[in-house]
């Protein structure tokens, strides 16, 4: 492992610092908005999935009860 002073690991994390493109607050908006809609429509689905799977668990016990 190369080891650097303190001088050259200070400008090499202000190089890679310069690097970062930071999101437009439109994006950061447009981002969470299709994060709440995709957990909306996988919170449906589930709960789809859940009453279906429950219908038929009841349906075969019923049968046997």
């Amino acid at each position: 492992m190369a080891t650097t002073n303190p001088l050259q690991f200070i400008q090499q994390v202000r190089s890679e610092v310069a690097k970062v493109v930071w999101p437009t607050r439109r994006e950061v908006m447009l981002t969470t908005v299709m994060v709440f809609i995709l957990a909306a429509l996988t919170a449906v689905f589930f709960a789809i999935v859940d009453i279906i799977i429950r219908g038929g668990l009841q349906a075969v016990l019923g049968m046997f009860g």
